[in-house]
């Protein structure tokens, strides 16, 4: 057949080659009622079941929820801290009663007493002693540094000079720390002739200090003293 043919058949027909169907519809799928292919009715409705923005959003639905997540969380910036403080309160309360108990109950500390203690104290201890240890008390009345330590000869005399005094002072078989105070640091004082003892009083505001030394060893005495500062 040739192309006159063709176009002649074509004609006869009713449908352009190129032009749109004989029902209406167009190449690019528009139909009859003008609906397009793309799912857009006519009348500018989208088609059931998707619905606006808004609708598929939900944040009408959520708003409420939202408002009481941020009460609670509120609260609880509010309450965790306030909890935090009561309950650090209350650790720190027990912690200074249990220290106190623990140094009631264990008594003498064994290691030297700190360079703030030993000045305001006015117990110095003489270099390479041995078996030193210390307890303080403190009350509004009085504050008193217990210590012992074991010294030579030398350090004895070192020790007594640096108070100001020497061993000519103390008097042969004198106690002179009590025996409610020996008691509260466990020291067994006295049983034979072989201790002396002086008390050393000086002007307030220095302590008054109670020295009793253990010579059964006489190359290595054993030092007890008793230091009290009154406020």
């Amino acid at each position: 057949m040739t192309a006159a043919e063709q176009r002649s058949a074509a004609s006869a027909n009713g449908a352009a080659p190129n032009g749109p169907a004989a029902n209406g519809s167009s190449a690019h799928g528009v139909s009859a009622n003008g609906s397009s292919a793309h799912g857009t009715s006519a009348n500018g409705a989208s088609p059931p079941g998707r619905g606006t923005a808004g609708e598929r959003s939900g944040d009408g639905g959520r708003r409420p929820r939202r408002r009481w997540l941020k009460a609670v969380v509120v609260f609880l910036l509010i309450t965790i801290p306030a909890g935090y403080l009561v309950i650090s309160a209350l650790q720190s309360r027990d912690s200074g009663e249990e220290k106190q108990e623990n140094a009631s109950a264990n008594g003498l500390t064994t290691g030297w007493p700190s360079k703030v203690q030993r000045r305001i104290y006015d117990v110095w201890i003489p270099s390479y002693s041995a078996d030193v240890a210390f307890y303080e008390t403190n009350s509004w009345k009085t504050s008193a540094l217990y210590v012992q330590f074991v010294t030579s000869v030398q350090g004895l005399d070192r020790f007594l000079v640096g108070l100001g005094t020497d061993r000519a002072e103390l008097k042969g078989g004198r106690i002179t720390i009590d025996a409610d105070d020996a008691r509260k640091v466990g020291w067994k004082l006295g049983g034979d002739e072989d201790w002396a003892g002086m008390v050393l009083k000086q002007k307030e505001p220095q302590p008054e200090l109670e020295i009793t030394v253990d010579l059964d060893n006489r190359r290595h005495p054993k030092v007890y003293v008793v230091s009290t500062v009154t406020p």
